[in-house]
């Protein structure tokens, strides 16, 4: 259960925010701002040294460079202390560490975070929010996991370029299981035809 009813929504200005996070064994100081300019990919873990979360975030490490030559940033925050993980940052990915990845975690020890993006239990963790926020910081794709299951990597990745896509081409849409290099269609009653007729 949420423990409040503000919403996020897609096409609003993402919540900001400053933060330490652990970036490459060290603390520094997060401010969402500071990204402006780049795409980001902010996303929402329950807890370090969990299950299912070591997954997510080495797999988000594992694809970083295709995420970074889109202009785009990753994110992970969760309800832990900065101590917290840069412990788990100091363990192998064999004992359920981390290791080294290549993009910060940020600390939500106070909560306030997960709570502006509506992604806090009433238990006090995140639920397993992602949050696609384009150039000027607006958010335009959201997904909200429960705790048990995770997310896919290739599909945020495969939203992002859809999402870059149309705000480089203003008179396009992109349909369903779109991919770069797939037809597109023209946002207009007759010419959208020519798409319909294709498939």
């Amino acid at each position: 259960m949420l423990l409040h009813n503000n919403y996020v929504q897609v096409g609003q200005p993402a919540p900001s925010f400053t933060a330490t996070a652990v970036y490459d064994q060290e603390f520094s100081t997060v401010q969402l701002s500071d990204y402006f300019g780049r795409y980001v990919v902010l996303f929402f873990y329950p807890l370090d040294f969990t299950f299912v979360c070591p997954t997510e975030i080495t797999a988000f490490s594992d694809l970083y460079e295709e995420f970074a030559e889109i202009n785009t940033e990753v994110l992970g925050v969760s309800v832990d202390s900065e101590y917290a993980h840069l412990a788990w940052l100091q363990t192998t990915r064999d004992d359920g560490g981390l290791g080294d990845l290549n993009y910060p975690l940020v600390s939500d020890l106070t909560k306030s975070i997960s709570k502006s993006y509506n992604v806090l239990t009433s238990e006090g963790k995140a639920l397993r929010g992602l949050f696609i926020l384009d150039k000027k910081g607006i958010i335009q794709h959201s997904t909200v996991n429960n705790l048990d299951f995770g997310r896919s990597v290739d599909e945020t990745l495969r939203t992002l370029k859809a999402i870059q896509y149309v705000q480089s081409h203003p008179d396009e849409v992109c349909p369903a299981n779109w991919k770069p290099g797939d037809a597109t269609m023209i946002a207009d009653p007759i010419k959208s035809k020519e798409y319909f007729r294709s498939i």
